[in-house]
């Protein structure tokens, strides 16, 4: 057996089912320049950034004192955790929490032991765009045994990078000035490695972390290893290989699944994967990692933008590296195909959502994405607190607003996503994994092999949080409601969330008025906040939901009320027109003086009305 297989044994011997690690996380602002080529702003943790790798075992509580030092609220979300009988620590600004106040500490408790999870994972902001900004790191929790051997392993982090603020960034992509809704494209692509909870250096620099061309990964001859790979980016999709080296895909998503061979990797907005690798048994040559980011989703390349990042993999620092060798082909890697080595059957649905996904330009001119043709807005009191408050209401959907579900405990929720967009998109459901039982890469098709019918009574269908669905293509998710709280559905791309692409779950509300408890604090906090915690999503009782936020709304093409009006008017001055010149073909006519004095009073009408530079600026 593997040397860490047998460490961990160890550790599973001994007294005790784990331990609480605590991270104290002073959120603030600080320079960084990890492509080499801008120093900005960033959001890190402690003085520094990136913020810290997080590792634990499966039987520890990982407890986290996170304190606000930035100017604006903001969370931290353990994407992925299951957050049982505690959603309110989920960390999704608006539905699991208020936010952090500036200058407040929020305490987060991830029961990793109780909610029987292990895997790779990660965490980020979800408010305020400071996931955008920087607010990101992995989190790596051990399994005792693990599933799979190895001699050791590494954390890769992938991630695209941006100079500008989110903020700055945001004005321009939901504006008047972007009615076809083109994203940010990132200004570089990032590549940087962990090992044993600690970054690697540089190899250029040993006081900074290594990035791209300057990280490095030690490899020894005949060792096999693995490689955790999450791809932390806020828009882009990456391909990832190594020259010279075969992978074995072992993880997708925290489900170990059995060993699958792949000669490329394709990870969408917040997935993971972990490979196998075995090293080579010469040192004689290096060889180049790659993180190719798929420039399809771009709307343009830039000139300025490298997609594809390399680093390296060390066998003798003095050796030379291998040319880089390109693929003819990249491809979506066939996730569906992995098996969980834990065997979970598909259960028939019970529950069934469909979301069209779609988007449009809007009456106020901005470019906003839709399920269903109805754009997110966050409620006023934040979805938790809606649910936990309502009493017997709370099982009324539309309390909540337009784009909200209540599932019954332990349905067996379907949602069909189903994507109209030109774009691919990656969506994430919190709180749970879910099967994929079925996927389309043309819903349209009667091509059984672009539409496959959907199998019923599927043996082990792969599991995993975040699913891709590329344009016009759909995905089929099942899951048990067996998790009382309030959980966000949204597309990852942090644009197209803040442009609307989320929905609310809301799961078993009368289970979890009996089991939920937010600690006192979160409720102090939206105080101080402003922020109210009980009632509907507008903060009224009843059905009453004045003041929530709605739209904006589609544009309604077609003949409208008031065109049809206007298209009459004009059609009976034409006519009137028309046989006025008709009358005075016919010899019809009205006098000169009369003609003249018409004249004069159109004019005079004319020069009493404001001009349309007046009306202008009065509304102004």
């Amino acid at each position: 057996m593997a040397l860490l297989s047998l460490v961990l044994l160890a550790a599973a011997a001994t007294p005790g089912l784990g331990a609480l690690v605590e991270k104290w996380w002073d959120i603030t602002f600080v320079n960084a320049n990890p492509d080499g080529l801008f120093e900005r702003r960033v959001v890190g943790v402690n003085g520094s950034w990136p913020p810290p790798p997080i590792e634990l075992t499966v039987n520890d509580t990982l407890r986290v004192h996170a304190t606000n030092k930035l100017d604006k609220p903001t969370t931290l979300h353990h994407h992925g955790m299951f957050f049982n009988k505690t959603s309110y620590f989920d960390g999704a600004l608006g539905v699991s929490q208020c936010g952090i106040p500036p200058g407040q500490t929020f305490t987060y408790d991830v029961d990793v032991a109780g909610s029987g999870q292990w895997g790779t994972y990660w965490v980020h902001a979800h408010a305020s765009g400071h996931y955008v900004d920087g607010l990101r790191a992995p989190v790596v929790i051990h399994n005792i045994p693990e599933a799979h051997d190895y001699d050791d392993e590494f954390t890769v982090v992938l991630g695209d990078w941006y100079h500008d603020q989110h903020a700055d960034l945001l004005k321009k992509f939901i504006s008047r000035g972007n009615p076809g809704g083109a994203e940010p494209v990132p200004d570089s692509a990032l590549i940087y490695f962990s090992h044993n909870g600690a970054y690697l250096r540089s190899s250029t620099n040993p006081n900074a972390v290594g990035f791209s061309e300057n990280a490095t990964l030690p490899f020894e001859p005949g060792k096999t290893y693995r490689l955790r790979i999450v791809n932390t980016s806020a828009f882009s999709m990456f391909f990832f290989w190594i020259d010279g080296h075969d992978m074995r895909v072992i993880e997708v998503d925290g489900t170990d699944v059995e060993e699958f061979p792949a000669s490329l990797l394709s990870l969408t907005v917040a997935q993971r994967y972990s490979v196998l690798v075995t090293a080579r048994n010469d040192t004689s040559s290096n060889f180049l990692i790659h993180a190719n980011m798929d420039t399809d989703m771009f709307d343009v390349v830039p000139d300025a933008l490298n997609p594809n990042t390399t680093a390296t993999v060390v066998y003798d620092k003095n050796a030379k590296t291998a040319d880089g060798v390109d693929k003819d082909a990249y491809f979506d890697f066939p996730d569906i195909s992995l098996v969980p080595t834990i065997k979970e059957p598909q259960q028939p649905a019970t529950h069934q959502i469909v979301l069209n996904v779609l988007f449009d330009t809007m009456t106020d001119g901005t470019n906003r994405a839709m399920f269903n043709n109805i754009t997110y807005n966050p409620p006023v009191v934040p979805s938790i607190f809606s649910e936990l408050s309502l009493g017997k209401d709370a099982v009324q959907a539309q309390l909540y607003g337009p784009t909200s579900f209540v599932l019954n405990q332990f349905d067996v929720v379907e949602i069909k996503v189903v994507n109209f967009d030109a774009g691919k998109h990656p969506f994430h459901l919190h709180g749970h994994k879910f099967q994929i039982v079925h996927k389309s890469t043309d819903f349209t098709s009667d091509d059984p092999v672009l539409n496959p019918p959907l199998v019923e009574g599927q043996a082990n269908p792969v599991r995993r949080d975040t699913v891709q669905v590329p344009s016009m293509g759909s995905a089929t998710l099942r899951f048990v409601a067996d998790n009382p709280g309030a959980w966000l559905f949204h597309c990852h791309i942090e644009w197209h969330l803040e442009a609307g692409l989320a929905v609310t779950l809301f799961e078993s509300p009368l289970e979890a008025q009996k089991i939920l408890k937010p600690p006192q604090f979160m409720f102090d906090q939206c105080a101080a906040l402003g922020v109210p915690t009980v009632g509907n999503a507008a903060g009224h009782t009843g059905s009453d939901l004045d003041g929530l936020k709605l739209g904006p709304f589609q544009q309604k093409l077609g003949w409208r009320p008031k065109g049809i009006v206007a298209m009459t008017g004009c059609v009976l001055t034409a006519v009137l027109g028309m046989a006025t010149v008709a009358w005075y073909a016919w010899g019809g006519h009205i006098s000169d003086e009369e003609v003249e004095e018409e004249v004069r009073r159109r004019q005079a009408a004319k020069s009493a009305r404001p001009s349309i530079f007046s009306r202008m600026r009065g509304k102004n």
